[in-house]
């Protein structure tokens, strides 16, 4: 079984690398971001909780993501693994997940942290913002601000991961099928 944690700050491709990852090696991707939208979209018991801290402006506790989450592994048992993609974002939420994959006897393979230059990365975003339509990634003190909550809260993560040897870092620049191929490279290394 392959677990895996994808890293980066936005902009960096995880999504783009878990799509194809989530394929070619039968994983399933957990997307906190698209597990709180389906949540909130399905009014679940979890789903309304997140909402109605969402609505006052503030973060959704840890518990509840948490919670999101081990609904969403135990849902999908007969797969190859798991792809974690925007969690954990602290050391208490990568300690949740290490204790609850511990109970259910299975543990984290890699985390992958995709680097790129920030001055990349905001280009990168604004062509996203033009495509899209996204506001908050047309906005350059807005992504810069989410760069800066990237450094602060979730970067201390590598060097817990680091400290247990399932940190690797793999270059982010280039075109997705170089991108690909590196990463494809270090999975069939460590799996």
């Amino acid at each position: 079984m392959i677990n895996l944690i994808l890293f980066g700050k936005p902009g960096s491709g995880k999504g783009t690398q878990a799509e194809f990852l989530k394929k070619n090696y039968n994983l399933v991707h957990i997307s906190t971001g698209d597990l709180f939208r389906n949540n909130i979209k399905n009014k679940t018991q979890f789903g309304l909780l997140a909402k109605s801290y969402i609505d006052k402006g503030g973060l959704v506790p840890d518990q509840v993501t948490i919670e999101m989450l081990i609904n969403q592994v135990n849902i999908n048992h007969d797969v190859n693994g798991f792809i974690f993609d925007g969690f954990p974002r602290t050391i208490s939420q990568a300690e949740a997940l290490d204790s609850f994959m511990k109970s259910i006897n299975m543990k984290i393979t890699a985390t992958i942290s995709l680097e790129a230059e920030d001055s990349i990365l905001e280009e990168r975003l604004i062509k996203r913002g033009q495509l899209s339509g996204r506001t908050d990634d047309q906005d350059i003190d807005k992504i810069r601000n989410r760069f800066n909550e990237y450094n602060t809260k979730t970067s201390p993560l590598k060097k817990y991961y680091n400290s247990m040897n399932k940190l690797f870092n793999i270059n982010g620049i280039g075109t997705i099928d170089e991108i690909k191929n590196r990463l494809i490279n270090l999975i069939n290394q460590i799996k």
